[in-house]
């Protein structure tokens, strides 16, 4: 892959060595009084030593416990306390090294101190490089309810580099992988490819493909008030089933409730913008290739129910559904109601 970078219109997404590169421009060009780098302690056990060596900066350390679970308002006003310890300024810089929960908590926090001061994303897992990292949505969850407080705010730099998935598990990638899969449903792009691939693809030119397409969505819409909606396929659901498992031990990771929402919101697609059975059924088995199968029962389905009328999407009341009507033609603000969202699930679970 011979790109170098993909321009935002406000900022750059660079990758390998030349990321690095121009994150010692931005660094000589704003003379940050103190920089900080957000780690949690998978991260800091992991990846820090070599973005230290990558990035030839000994910075403020401030690590986070893992998890979705601690993205919250405490662990916010842990980091901001920890922040105003240290005589952090408004002339300070943060880095978030990380996975999704690191980048939009960090992104969040650093918007926020003294009304806000510069960060930089640097995604560690596929699923944060290919999504969580890009697009300038930060936040953090309220209770149970995923990404519940936040705002939009622009990083001074993305950093994608592929060196930090070597540290992930096969769970971990599968996870990303969800995202991809959306992307090329979304775009009709990638689709085919990876619907005939008999093993998950996730080469530097996959990646290449999926974040520009969430790129080029978010470039003509960024804030949402029209096809960057497109980007919540699979989402209405899949939040609501990850925030289920979230004070359970089998915890779900995100592209895992992801495809079951996809799953479901396929056959939603299939009732109400008369999307090809053949095609919903076709996403299920892939996607049930890759991820493992989940049960719920009846308790469940109405937890997720509950959780769904809570989704950022919705107005007035009104469950609002991101919805396919042809791989790569979408429908927006599609009104589901419950007893469909039940029928999903049986699809999901036949």
């Amino acid at each position: 892959m011979n790109v170098k970078k993909i321009n935002t219109n406000s900022y750059n997404i660079c990758f390998g060595e030349d990321g690095y590169g121009y994150l010692k421009k931005i660094i000589e060009k704003n003379s940050y009084s103190k920089i900080f780098v957000i780690v949690d302690e998978n991260t800091r056990k992991f990846c820090l030593d070599f973005f230290i060596k990558k990035s030839l900066i000994e910075p403020h350390l401030i690590e986070i416990e893992a998890g979705e679970n601690f993205k919250k308002i405490s662990t916010c006003e842990k980091v901001w306390l920890q922040l105003s310890k240290s005589s952090a300024d408004r002339n300070s810089l943060i880095i978030n090294l990380g996975g999704g929960v690191i980048t939009d908590m960090g992104g969040f926090i650093a918007s926020t101190f003294k009304r806000g001061i510069n960060f930089i994303n640097i995604p560690t897992t596929l699923l944060s490089m290919v999504d969580a990292s890009l697009g300038s949505k930060t936040g953090i969850n309220l209770d149970l309810l995923k990404n519940q407080i936040g705002l939009f705010s622009d990083p001074k730099l993305v950093i994608i580099d592929l060196e930090y998935l070597k540290t992930l598990n096969e769970r971990q990638m599968k996870s990303g992988y969800a995202e991809i899969f959306k992307h090329s449903i979304i775009s009709n792009s990638i689709y085919k490819n990876l619907i005939k691939e008999p093993s998950l693809l996730y080469n530097e030119n996959i990646i290449y493909n999926s974040i520009n397409v969430k790129n080029k969505i978010v470039l003509a819409d960024k804030f949402e008030s029209n096809i960057r909606k497109y980007l919540n396929f699979g989402h209405t659901i899949g939040h609501a089933v990850e925030s289920l498992f979230l004070k359970r031990k089998n915890k779900l990771l995100h592209g895992e409730a992801i495809a079951i929402g996809m799953i479901c919101e396929s056959y939603i697609s299939h009732k109400k913008t008369k999307f090809s059975l053949k095609k919903a059924i076709e996403i299920r088995d892939h996607l049930n290739s890759v991820f493992p199968k989940v049960n719920f029962n009846n308790n469940d389905l109405s937890t997720i129910l509950q959780l769904i009328k809570h989704d950022k999407k919705n107005y007035l009341d009104k469950v609002k559904f991101v919805l396919i009507k042809g791989i790569g033609k979408m429908e927006i603000d599609i009104e589901v109601s419950e007893s469909l969202i039940m029928n999903a699930f049986k699809f999901y679970l036949d």
